[in-house]
């Protein structure tokens, strides 16, 4: 989790950078709530304390990653309590849980507060994603999506920082590239297959850039709880995701879909893992 944390850090701060001080105070008072949700349910139903394991900081860092800076701060706690409360504890708590609380957290907000939750501000303007302008067939800069440079959610836009953050993670052995290279490498053939542009590597590039395909794909599809620990499992749930949220983007009401996709995947993982669950040999198995 400390690990996870440090990784954050890029994104965190360059989301601090670019959105300014609403942006602060949202990620601190989101993980305040997570952690304040997990010890007074815990005392409450007089369990172990849990928040020294950080994994309550971690959900309030990721949820306040994929909320948009202009939030009220009473919905980022709302959503702060439904994550740990909610999604979390009333399963069980760490290890229990069947989606990925941040995530769960996030599309409660979407339903309950769609328009705070999809106002962007940026440099004092409103207006659009790049990702919902090129749904709807206007032109993007890439580079800007690339750099961070437009609206979005405060972790949502700098692919650079997102990746720094990443590969730390892949060389301290958290995760490995089964899950998000299979994710990326799906979605990749499916917009190129449905996406009515063919294999336009702009368009490609503006789709892997925008929205949070990115911060999904590296570190929230990889979350040990609530994916699958076999090989062609991790491949099957990467195979999933990449398909879901091409469908989300190019065929639903949205622009995005990634939380979305994530969250029914995670659904499908006892499935997945069902079906991939390698053979025993000996007895009783194959000889």
């Amino acid at each position: 989790m400390l690990y996870v944390i440090m990784a954050l850090l890029p994104t965190s701060l360059f989301g601090i950078y670019n959105f300014g001080i609403r942006a602060l105070i949202l990620i601190l008072v989101t993980i305040a709530s997570c952690v304040a949700s997990e010890w007074i349910f815990n005392k409450i139903v007089h369990k172990k304390n849990s928040i020294d394991d950080l994994s309550a900081v971690v959900t309030g860092l990721l949820l306040a990653l994929n909320l948009p800076a202009s939030l009220p701060w009473w919905e980022a706690v709302i959503g702060g309590v439904f994550a740990i409360v909610i999604v979390k504890m009333m399963f069980g708590g760490l290890g229990q849980n069947f989606m990925n609380p941040a995530l769960g957290a996030r599309c409660f907000l979407l339903i309950c507060f769609a328009g705070k939750m999809t106002y962007f501000v940026y440099d004092g303007v409103t207006g659009p994603t790049p990702l919902a302008e090129l749904k709807a067939g206007e032109t993007v800069n890439t580079l800007s999506m690339l750099l961070g440079n437009i609206r979005g959610t405060i972790g949502e836009t700098s692919v650079v920082a997102i990746m720094i953050g990443a590969m730390f993670l892949i060389l301290m052995g958290v995760i490995d590239l089964r899950i998000p290279g299979t994710y990326i490498v799906t979605f990749v053939i499916f917009i190129t297959l449905f996406g009515g542009h063919g294999f336009d590597p702009q368009y490609i590039t503006a789709h892997l850039c925008g929205g949070g395909l990115m911060l999904g794909a590296w570190f929230m599809a990889t979350d040990y709880v609530t994916s699958p620990i076999t090989s062609k499992g991790k491949i099957l749930f990467g195979i999933c995701l990449g398909c879901l949220t091409g469908l989300f983007r190019l065929f639903g009401g949205s622009a995005e879909g990634v939380s979305y996709a994530i969250i029914i995947s995670n659904l499908l993982v006892p499935l997945i893992e069902k079906v991939t669950l390698p053979k025993p040999f000996g007895k009783g198995g194959e000889k």
